[in-house]
């Protein structure tokens, strides 16, 4: 036995109630991607890594909101049932995470987009930059 196997898999009922689940709390980059792209997007992208950062290099179309900045009268100015995605540098960081508590906490509809600038940039997706960065 492996140290895979070790652990049997959960049956398939629960393992399809939980994967179905996930896109619920999650989106990936492909996606996103393909909503702005074809004009299709429904949602305000939030990149919550800082401003700097944001400069540097962002997803097109996202909105510079560090998730420390992530407060009720900020987001007042959203439609009621705006869904928010929200990234961050990628899996190794938890800034979307803290984001996403953030808004759920502010009774907003989040979704986490867990590749963040590095699941983008491996998907073969171009960043923009900022006129900040641009001029520097």
């Amino acid at each position: 036995m492996s140290i895979v196997t070790e652990i049997p898999a959960a049956p398939s009922a629960a393992a399809l109630a939980h994967f179905e689940a996930s896109f619920t709390f999650e989106t990936d980059c492909w996606d996103v991607h393909h909503a702005i792209t074809t004009g299709q997007q429904d949602f305000v992208l939030l990149d919550v890594r800082g401003t700097e950062k944001y400069a540097a290099g962002h997803v097109p179309g996202a909105i510079d909101l560090a998730h420390r900045k992530i407060i009720g009268s900020k987001m007042a100015a959203y439609p009621a049932g705006t869904l928010f995605v929200v990234y961050c540098a990628g899996p190794h960081c938890n800034g979307a995470a803290r984001a996403a508590v953030r808004l759920a906490k502010l009774g907003l509809p989040v979704k986490v987009m867990p590749g963040g600038i590095t699941g983008w940039l491996d998907e073969g997706f171009a960043l923009e930059k900022s006129a900040v960065a641009a001029a520097a």
